[in-house]
Formats: C-alpha cells, structure tokens, sequence
C-alpha cells in the first residue's frame, strides 16, 4: 500500500510537491541562466510564502485559485520527469515512453492528492538558507525551516538542465522523499508488477476525488 511522507512544518510553507501540476512544457524564470542553485530556490520559496501569507488568498472560496497559483510557481522549479525516473530507478528502462509518461503523470498526481490540504494553516514559518553544494550538474542547497516550536532541516537536491536549476528530490530531516517512494515503488512492483503499482496509484487518485467532491 502507498503511503505518503508526512511533515506537518513543511507543508505548510507549501514547498513539498503536493500542490504542484506536472506542466509538459514549464516556463522559465527571467534571468535564470545568471542564478546560483540557491537563488533559484529561493526565489520560489519567497514565491510560495507570498501566496500563503497573501490574506485575498486565503478568503473562504479561494482553495482553488490558492492552489492554481501555487502549482504555476513550483512546477516551473521541480522536474517531476527526473524524479519519476529516479524512483522507478531499474524498473524506468524497462518501461516505454509511453508508460513512462503514463507514470510521472500518476506519481505526480498522488503526490499532489496527498499533500494538497496540508498547504493551508501557514502561520509564519521561516526559511533559513544554510549551505550549498556544488559538482558539476548537480547542487544541493540545505535550508531550515524555523518556526517557534520547531526547526525541520530541508535540503533541495536538484539538477541543471538547459541553463535551469530544477529539484529532483527533497530531503526531509535526513529522509530523502525519492529513497521513500523508490522503496514502496520497488516492493510493489517485485510483489506485483508495474501494472500493479499503476493501478495503485489510480486507485488513490480516484479516492482523493471522491473526497473532493
């Protein structure tokens, strides 16, 4: 059975993948080329933090276009095409293009499903910028995220691609949400099949849409 990697501080910054929408072909950020990994990242952050703290947004009757605006900021940041790839780790060569797709598609909407209404309840919670790693493509920029009654480190893992930096992963704590569903989705699949974890992750879906509706 899926679970989702919960954790109640970051949601609510809204950061986590949940509420983003899988875009085919993600706009870029002005002047994206001239960033460091670690503006990149905050400048979706400030982003993000500036919808939830926003009081029109979070007017009864506003979820919806709470949520849309949200989804138009992080998915320009996250590659949901490289983090499907990486939790499917051996089984994603296997599979073709169009199953592929068909399962970024499905992971990314199980992972909006289950984060979607733990982005509300923001109540100030700040992000501290620690340190940043760099090695060729690849960076990692370690943040905190600092409320009165708690401090979660979250560290962003991410990937340049075309002059963009993109997040693949997000480490929560010490728990890497990639290695989570990399586990669950190989345990699945060697018990099942990938049909079966397809069908899984449809099931949800179609759970949550009851709920909503």
């Amino acid at each position: 059975m899926l679970r989702a990697l919960h954790s109640k501080a970051l949601l609510r910054v809204g950061l986590f993948c949940a509420t983003i929408v899988l875009t085919s072909a993600p706009c870029s950020m002005a002047g994206e080329e001239a960033k460091t990994p670690t503006e990149a990242v905050k400048e979706t952050v400030d982003a993000v933090i500036a919808i939830l703290s926003d009081p029109e947004m979070n007017k009864p009757g506003r979820e919806q276009e709470r949520r849309q605006r949200l989804e138009e900021v992080i998915g320009r940041r996250f590659d949901y095409a490289e983090m499907g790839k990486r939790t499917l780790a051996k089984h994603w060569r296997k599979l073709t293009p169009a199953q592929q797709q068909e399962f970024v598609q499905l992971f990314q909407q199980f992972l909006t499903n289950s984060y979607a209404g733990n982005v509300d309840g923001y109540s100030g919670e700040q992000v501290q910028y620690l340190k940043e790693r760099l090695k060729g493509n690849f960076a990692e920029v370690q943040t905190k995220v600092v409320s009165p009654k708690v401090q979660i480190p979250l560290d962003y893992r991410l990937i340049n691609k075309n002059g963009e930096w993109k997040v693949y992963d997000v480490v929560i704590d010490g728990v890497s949400l990639m290695q989570n569903y990399r586990r669950q989705f190989d345990r699945i699949i060697r018990t099942s099949s990938f049909d079966g974890l397809l069908e899984q992750l449809k099931s949800k879906a179609a759970q949550s849409s009851t709920k909503s509706s």
